[in-house]
């Protein structure tokens, strides 16, 4: 797994890779990039056609391989909307695009997944 943090901003202390391994087994290479709004809104432009910054982009790129693109900055604006402290809200993020990365389609089922792995690391 490898993370890099393109912003000012502080990357919160979670257990990545525990997170990762729990989620998408040890053998699943990912890169795990925390950027700003302005590569998101590019990234987004690009890739969705969405004219603005968003706070997670999930890229499958094989199927044990994959890049999660997080937006730090909207992240810690979006955190007290969703009720949750900024390292928490990471983490959701994070869980939430594993799942995408796994195949997973926004669903019941996918957010009853998600809720398990919460469970087990706190989030």
């Amino acid at each position: 797994m490898d993370i890099k943090n393109t912003t000012k901003i502080k990357t919160p202390s979670l257990p990545f890779q525990k997170i990762k391994e729990k989620v998408l087994g040890k053998k699943y290479e990912l890169s795990l990039v925390f950027i700003g709004d302005k590569l998101s809104k590019k990234l987004n432009l690009q890739y969705r056609k969405i004219n603005k910054p968003t706070n997670i982009l999930t890229f499958p790129l094989a199927k044990d391989a994959g890049e999660i693109f997080i937006n730090l900055n909207l992240a810690k604006k979006q955190a007290p909307k969703f009720n949750k402290s900024y390292t928490n809200f990471i983490g959701l993020l994070l869980i939430h695009g594993f799942m995408h990365l796994k195949g997973y389609s926004h669903s019941a089922k996918m957010e009853s997944e998600e809720e398990k792995i919460r469970k087990i690391f706190n989030i």
